[in-house]
């Protein structure tokens, strides 16, 4: 392995010249770092960043911890963010909790132990009290979804203004029956969506009964298939469906689908996210989508400026993007035909 004394015999220069060179130290000429990084270049010199952390240096990693990379909100985000850094010089490092708050501990007791630049979080409902105390020892911001303990820099989505609209859209094509299948309330994601799926109904004069939530994890499909079946199989089955995640849509696509229900004329639905495949779906699904591309850039550029700022000068900051209601064909207004009879 080629080290800093190799390079130093090469050149016939000090070791220390070489390592000051190497850390782009003013005291060195700037023809002195030429000839050490081409040299270094040349022989196949790998720093050792475990020696410089030792000696109190951060590294130049920044890690995105999320709870499930198949949820393409997050894998789509990831690779935004990934893009974003490696321009200024970061790299991007992906922890998944699975939404569970141990996990999501132990994520955090060794991205600390490892002295990470950053750290960009989605947090599970209840951290743990010592997540919130490592997080707070290293420059972080919380995506998606807000808890009041891990600080006040957050990038969100607007979830019950989306949800508004989604189910509005509903209620003006005259759909008295509508259900809503989204993520727990303990989520403030899941709260806000059900605000919003709540608010519709009223501003549309509907009473609560018009109204049938399901709501569970929202990062199962499997959960979404179970939720429209219980659905489709009740006594009074809904005439339109707003979903509220990204892997409950995939799962009512996939029942629906199945089952050979005919989207819009016997049930319509409005999906949540819009994945490629979304616009292709039977008549092409009506769905909210998310700002994901201007999310990760607003993301990365807070914290590369709070990076190069002195610890503590950073503000509250908040940015709350808004979703955006994309019109396809599996709306239309309710016949009266029961879905879970339609083949």
């Amino acid at each position: 392995m080629i080290t800093t004394r190799d390079i130093a015999e090469r050149l016939g220069i000090s070791v220390s010249t070489v390592g000051r060179a190497l850390s782009d130290d003013a005291r060195i000429s700037e023809e002195t770092k030429f000839r050490v990084r081409q040299a270094a270049s040349e022989m196949g010199y790998v720093g050792n960043r475990a020696a410089r952390m030792m000696r109190g240096a951060s590294s130049n990693v920044v890690a995105l911890v999320i709870p499930d990379i198949r949820n393409s909100f997050y894998s789509t985000i990831a690779h935004e963010l990934s893009k974003n850094m490696e321009a200024e010089g970061f790299q991007l490092m992906l922890s998944e909790t699975d939404d569970d708050r141990m996990v999501e501990l132990r994520h955090l007791r060794e991205l600390s132990a490892n002295r990470v630049a950053g750290i960009i979080i989605v947090p599970t409902a209840r951290p743990h009290s010592e997540s919130v105390k490592l997080l707070k020892a290293v420059p972080h911001l919380q995506l998606l979804r807000r808890h009041p303990l891990l600080g006040a820099q957050w990038f969100g989505v607007d979830d019950r203004e989306a949800l508004r609209q989604a189910t509005a859209h509903l209620v003006a094509q005259g759909h008295t029956h509508i259900a809503y299948l989204g993520g727990p309330v303990e989520l403030p994601t899941g709260a806000e969506r059900l605000e919003g799926f709540r608010t519709a109904l009223r501003e549309g004069g509907l009473t609560e009964d018009a109204g049938t939530t399901e709501l569970g994890p929202p990062a199962s499909v499997e959960h979404g298939r179970q939720a429209v079946r219980r659905l489709l199989e009740g006594r009074k089955a809904p005439t339109a469906l707003a979903l509220g995640s990204i892997q409950l849509t995939r799962g009512v696509l996939e029942e629906l689908s199945e089952r050979g229900v005919k989207v819009p004329e016997a049930l319509s639905v409005v999906g949540f996210g819009d994945e490629p495949g979304f616009s292709w779906w039977g008549p092409g699904l009506t769905t909210i989508g998310l700002p994901i591309q201007e999310m990760a850039t607003g993301c990365a550029l807070w914290l590369m400026r709070r990076l190069k700022t002195t610890p503590g000068n950073d503000g509250p900051y908040t940015s709350v993007s808004p979703g955006s209601l994309v019109l396809r064909g599996s709306t239309a207004p309710p016949d009266g035909r029961s879905p879970s009879r339609s083949r």
